[in-house]
This record gives C-alpha cells, sequence and structure tokens, in this order.
C-alpha cells in the first residue's frame, strides 16, 4: 500500500524583486542606531539568493503599522496564492476540486481561524464533506512532513484523493525594528511562495497513477534541548524570528545517521539513493548536507537553484525542488529518492520515494 504523487506544483506572488534592490529597501527601512550596513549586505551577498517574488510592493511594506495589518494581507495573499497552486497541480493531475477528500494545509507566516484550507476550499470549490487537517508551527520542515501525513492518511484511505497545500509570505515577517542577526539574515534568505502536492492512494483509478511517483515511508525525528535553534516569538509587531547559527552543525550532527537508520529499515543504503530532494535551507545547511552524506554537488544543483532563483520559502520550498526534479530531471524508473527538510522543534524529515516502474507516457 503506498501513495502516489501525481502533480505538483508551485506558485509565486507576480512581483519579483533582484537581491540588490531588497538589500537597499532594507537598508533604508532598518536605516537606524545599532545597524552595521555592512553587515546586512555582506549577509544578504552571501545567501546564495540571486532574487524573489514577494506579495506586496517593496515600498508597501515599510508604511505596515502593526501585526494586524500585516496579518490582514496575509489572508488575503495567501488565500489566492494558495487556490493558484492547488488548482495549477489538479489540473495538472487531470482532477476537479469535487474529486478531493483530504485538504492539508501549512504556514507558519500568518495567523488564520479558520485556516487556510477551509478559505481556499471556499475558493476554488472543495465539496462540502472534505476533510481538513490544517498544520502550523513546522516552519521549513512542512512540506516534507505534509506529504509524510498525506501518506498515513492514503495508507487508512486507498481509494482517496488527498491534497496538501503549504503556503508562506515570509517577507510580512520581517520586523523593521529588529538589528538583530537572525532577522538581518531572514530578510535576505526568505522569500514568499506556494505549494500543493496532489497524491491518491494504492487503489486509485486515477489516470496514470501507476505511473507517478510513489511515497513509501517516512521517518520523523525530533532533536533534543533545541527548541530555540529555530522558529518564531510571537509578539506586538508580529512574527518575531528566532535562527540560531548552529543549525548547519547540528545538521551534520544527525542527519547521516538518520538517513542510514532509516534506509537501512529498508534494505537499502546512500548510494540506492538516486535523487535527493533537500530543503534550501541556506548555503551552509546545503553543504552540510551535501558533505554530511558524501553527495556530489550535482545531487544538490537543484536545490541550490531554487534557493538562488525564489530564495528559501519555509515549508513550500521543498516542494519546488521536489517539482523542479520531477520537471528537469525526471528518475530513472523504478529509482529510489530522498526527499528531505528540516526545521522548528529542531526536527527533520526524511521521505522515501520510489519512481513508476513505467515511464510517464
Amino acid at each position: 500500500m503506498s501513495m502516489r504523487i501525481l502533480a505538483v506544483r508551485g506558485a509565486l506572488p507576480r512581483r519579483r524583486y533582484r537581491q540588490s534592490e531588497i538589500t537597499d529597501a532594507v537598508a533604508a527601512a532598518i536605516g537606524r542606531p545599532g545597524l552595521d550596513e555592512r553587515v546586512l549586505r555582506s549577509l544578504h551577498g552571501n545567501c546564495g539568493v540571486q532574487q524573489r517574488h514577494l506579495a506586496l510592493p517593496i515600498e508597501k511594506y515599510w508604511r505596515l503599522e502593526s501585526f494586524d495589518q500585516a496579518n490582514d494581507l496575509f489572508l488575503e495573499h495567501a488565500v489566492a496564492l494558495g487556490a493558484r497552486a492547488v488548482e495549477d497541480a489538479l489540473k495538472a493531475a487531470d482532477l476537479t476540486p469535487t474529486d478531493v477528500d483530504l485538504v492539508i494545509s501549512t504556514t507558519v507566516t500568518g495567523l488564520a481561524v479558520p485556516a487556510l484550507d477551509a478559505r481556499i476550499a471556499a475558493v476554488v470549490g472543495f465539496r462540502p464533506d472534505v476533510r481538513r487537517v490544517p498544520l502550523f508551527g513546522l516552519g521549513c520542515v512542512a512540506g516534507a512532513a505534509g506529504v509524510a501525513r498525506l501518506n498515513d492518511y492514503l495508507d487508512g484511505h486507498p481509494e482517496h484523493v488527498a491534497v496538501l497545500v503549504a503556503v508562506e509570505l515570509c517577507s510580512l515577517t520581517v520586523q523593521r525594528d529588529d538589528v538583530s542577526m537572525p532577522n538581518l539574515v531572514a530578510s535576505g534568505l526568505f522569500g514568499d511562495g506556494a505549494a500543493a502536492v496532489v497524491g491518491v492512494g494504492a487503489r486509485s483509478r486515477a489516470t496514470d497513477a501507476q505511473r507517478a511517483v510513489e511515497v513509501l515511508d517516512s521517518r520523523s525525528r525530533l532533536y533534543p534541548d533545541s527548541e530555540r535553534v529555530m522558529g518564531f516569538d510571537i509578539g506586538a509587531t508580529g512574527l518575531r524570528i528566532v535562527l540560531d547559527a548552529r543549525v548547519p552543525a547540528i545538521v551534520r550532527h544527525h542527519i547521516g545517521d538518520d538517513v542510514d537508520d532509516f534506509l537501512a529499515d529498508h534494505a537499502l543504503t546512500r548510494d540506492d539513493v538516486r535523487f535527493w530532494v533537500c530543503h534550501p535551507g541556506g548555503p551552509k545547511v546545503i553543504d552540510a548536507i551535501r558533505d554530511t552524506l558524501g553527495i556530489s554537488e550535482h545531487e544538490v544543483a537543484l536545490t541550490r537553484t531554487s534557493l538562488s532563483r525564489i530564495g528559501n520559502l519555509s515549508s513550500a520550498s521543498v516542494l519546488h525542488v521536489l517539482a523542479d526534479t520531477l520537471r528537469e530531471r525526471p528518475p530513472a524508473p523504478g529509482a529510489h529518492g530522498l526527499l528531505m527538510a528540516m526545521g522548528p522543534g529542531f526536527c527533520s524529515e526524511l521521505v522515501l520515494l520510489r519512481a513508476p516502474l513505467q515511464e510517464a507516457t
């Protein structure tokens, strides 16, 4: 029994800015005592990001007066962007919104009650009896964790169709009164975007289901004494980022054994993994994954390219990398792959994939 991924699609805001434009705007907006502009420009220049998409015109961010304003804009733009990703993914899967039995939504960059899944359902036209599972607080790991939770559900409902939608508007969390290193790094690293995954269970009659990538299993890992490594503090001015410089070191310490143990449970080793789908957490995190797992630069090239082209989109990023992988480097029939991401907790999620035994037509 295994889930099949029928389609993965990303959606980005229409506005795109060069990294240099964003750096200039941030320097002007945060230009207050305590800011070393040389440090800001160095951090932005070393993020591995060339351009990013933003939900708002760049000059509008610095006119936001409160968390209320920022969150209202989050709701407006996140729903529209998430709906576009879902509609594109369903169209690619040759399905309609009324075919969907479960929708999982994830975000960490805005607050919504009712959650994004209910708001997106009203836009795209899901059935009134669609099951909804909102996930909040998983951050960057949520794209991989969301795929894993789709698989858990479809294992028990093998005739169903399930959708994951991840939406993050990271730009709305940058604090203009904060000259701390985490906020300056975040202002240069994170972008806005969404992604959606359409999955079906093993008994699905969906067109070409047997020619779709399988999800074989997943593994969650929560690391002790790491709650303050990554996340957000929530206060009067909104979501204030927590980002510890130890993240790459923690990845180096844990990820090798985690991957080996997970693969061993399936009688596999790293050499059996033919495609790697890694979250673009930042240049040092990508380096840590590459070096610790002993994989080549070619195997993380799509991850690094995604970081350069759109920045780190938190939960949506690894799904963009998955879409790029399936489109630009379709794996050989039967090849195993590993989808992986890390996030607040501090934690990781590993998802074992297998390319279809038959090539798609």
